[in-house]
């Protein structure tokens, strides 16, 4: 499905390849233990090992991650097809809580024995659910969206279905698959979650802002609004065109590093945009951490008579 109209803006997905993963069979006892012993080497499964030089510390999460998929995958005597958040991560989806474990779809029942770092669903998996991807068998986009909503809390889902959508998920197929599942355990709420995805989110963090406001109670914002002033077109993240109202997410990176003429083009625009009548509220990650002072900051920019028309969604607030 192509995305709406709007700013062009970098794809959320990861376009890193595949790290590359040691198998302890494919060496001597006596390689693989140096290697372990000064850190060349690091462990990621039993058997397996992830090189600790081509694959710097910001990453190594993720590398980590699809490490134990690609090294399961290897040491598997059967095909396997990754589901859930590892699907996910394959699809290079944005890294959310859980990814400590692996998760493949079988249709015969997990044993009660087995790997404690994987996570085997029992399901039938259709035909048409399922592709191979960077060299890998994994659930499709709009299967891995599905499947994420049902399982993960909230916010979460709504992470990895922006995300999804932003790089082209079909909605509709989505739904669709949620309709033939209906009656099964995370439905509901992915039913309501994702009819409050949005594929103009463009960073987790925007998509956690977002969450916030609708967890407040505010009604649905929207996404990439373009402002055009008398000096230039701007496009704000969200925000409610009816209260003059935008939000901007600023990611701590976003400054980490911007010279002095980056950080006065950000003032000199947000000055633009106010002297056009908009009210800009600026988020960071810390401001999350507050949402009793965010709500009012946000509350502050809309009509009193608004307030009493408010509507919470319990759904945002379960798991």
């Amino acid at each position: 499905m192509p995305r709406r109209p709007g700013p062009l803006s970098p794809t959320q997905l990861s376009t890193a390849p595949l790290p590359a993963v040691h198998l302890a069979r494919d060496f001597t006892a006596a390689h693989v233990r140096s290697c372990a012993r000064d850190g060349t080497w690091i462990r990621v499964r039993p058997g397996a090992y992830l090189s600790t030089t081509e694959h710097p510390a910001s990453t190594r999460d993720r590398d980590v991650a699809l490490s134990r998929m690609i090294a399961l995958a290897r040491q598997s005597t059967v095909p396997l097809t990754f589901s859930h958040i590892s699907a996910a991560l394959l699809w290079g989806l944005p890294m959310v809580p859980g990814h400590e474990h692996t998760h493949v779809v079988q249709g015969s029942r997990p044993g009660t024995r087995g790997d404690r770092g994987v996570v085997r669903h029992r399901t039938t998996l259709h035909d048409e659910h399922r592709t191979r991807h960077n060299g890998l068998i994994v659930t499709t986009l709009e299967r891995t969206v599905v499947d994420c909503l049902r399982m993960l809390p909230p916010l979460s889902g709504l992470i990895i279905a922006d995300a999804a959508l932003h790089v082209g998920a079909d909605r509709t197929v989505c739904s669709q698959m949620l309709e033939q599942l209906a009656g099964s355990r995370g439905i509901i709420k992915a039913r309501e979650v994702l009819a409050l995805a949005d594929e103009g989110a463009e960073s987790p963090g925007e998509t956690t802002v977002r969450f916030a406001a609708l967890r407040m109670g505010l009604p649905v914002p929207e996404t990439q609004i373009k402002v055009v002033t008398s000096s230039s077109t701007y496009w704000a993240d969200l925000g409610w065109r009816g209260w003059r109202l935008l939000v901007e997410y600023d990611g701590r990176q976003k400054y980490a590093d911007a010279a002095t003429d980056v950080l006065l083009h950000e003032r000199r625009r947000q000055e633009s945009v106010e002297d056009a009548g908009w009210h800009v509220v600026r988020v960071m990650k810390e401001d999350l951490r507050t949402p009793g002072l965010l709500r009012r900051r946000l509350l502050r920019h809309v009509p009193t008579t608004a307030h009493a028309h408010l509507s919470r969604r319990p759904v945002l607030n379960s798991r």
